[in-house]
């Protein structure tokens, strides 16, 4: 009996032992999370109540985890005071059915040659992504709602052509009426966008996502406008690590593409990057979609990870801020 004692008391100073250096090691996780939450607080306070727009595709479409990291991202956004949209992609599923059924996917600049059978396919596409979209919102206890551009009038458009070539039922957007997305987000519902509009004869349309990304934030007033691309961000010259730009402003963005340092997709997404800046969209980041939580990252700390493009005022008086 007075072993077992014994060993009682032993096991109970090692476990007081023991329990105090874990006790000591769980403090310093607590308060390095409260640390990063302080980081956070500011950007929190200044920009609360405030329209993020989120184009979301690429890569980080195509892998399960990233896609919940990121949805993730965007429900934290809203639940400490964001009003974020979300508007999303789907080439590489759309191209995939097209070759399932077994047609071809050809595009003419970027552009997808969109005849009716493509558009049927693409529509059902985009639909069955947007959806899936709303479901991974709603399983983390946040109101989502799933509508298109054809929704309300929210994105009306006329035929695109590419180099004056007819590529088919792809649209160029010619209005943007936001109504149904500030009914949504006023009744507490997150709202998530797929990129198809109507003409004026009705007649549906495929849409460049970062072009309805783009639309939609100069239509809201956004304060940001983020693209989840697959690239780290924006680069003087792509071949060049080094030359990686984390800050630039959109005058200085217009004049790489004048001097002919930005090609292939970079080109109209930095054009429609300067032109959401130009048309009231305080500020536009570019992040690289395949790295977890980047959205956050941008967002909530002092250097973030990707390139923001700002106001050519605000260039000098960023100070390390996001």
């Amino acid at each position: 009996m007075q072993s077992k004692v014994k060993t009682c008391i032993g096991a109970n100073k090692i476990g007081k032992e023991y329990g105090y250096k874990m006790n000591e090691l769980d403090m310093n996780k607590v308060l390095s999370k409260a640390e990063v939450l302080i980081e956070a607080l500011p950007y929190i306070q200044k920009f609360n109540r405030k329209y993020i727009v989120v184009k979301y595709g690429g890569s980080a479409m195509s892998n399960e985890e990233l896609q919940r990291n990121v949805i993730k991202d965007v429900t934290l956004l809203k639940l400490v005071g964001f009003k974020p949209i979300i508007v999303h992609g789907g080439g590489r599923e759309i191209s995939r059915w097209v070759e399932k059924v077994g047609m071809e996917a050809r595009f003419v600049n970027g552009l997808r040659v969109t005849d009716d059978a493509t558009m049927e396919i693409a529509e059902m596409v985009l639909g069955k992504v947007n959806k899936s979209l709303v479901t991974m919102v709603q399983e983390l206890g946040v109101k989502a709602v799933g509508v298109s551009g054809k929704d309300g009038g929210l994105l009306k458009v006329d035929r695109k052509y590419a180099d004056g070539q007819d590529i088919g039922f792809v649209g160029n957007i010619r209005e943007v009426d936001p109504k149904v997305l500030f009914d949504l987000i006023e009744k507490d519902f997150l709202p998530i966008v797929a990129p198809i509009g109507l003409d004026d004869k009705f007649q549906t349309y495929n849409i460049n996502a970062d072009d309805a990304a783009c639309a939609i934030a100069k239509a809201v007033g956004a304060e940001k406008l983020a693209f989840l691309t697959d690239i780290e961000g924006l680069y003087k010259d792509i071949n060049d690590k080094s030359s990686f730009i984390s800050r630039i402003s959109a005058s200085q963005a217009e004049q790489l593409i004048e001097d002919g340092f930005i090609g292939g997709g970079m080109l109209p997404k930095l054009g429609n990057c300067t032109s959401a800046i130009r048309n009231g969209v305080n500020r536009v980041h570019i992040l690289d979609g395949r790295i977890p939580h980047c959205l956050l990252l941008e967002i909530f700390t002092r250097n973030g990870i990707g390139t923001a493009i700002v106001k050519d005022e605000d260039l000098e008086n960023m100070d390390g801020e996001v």
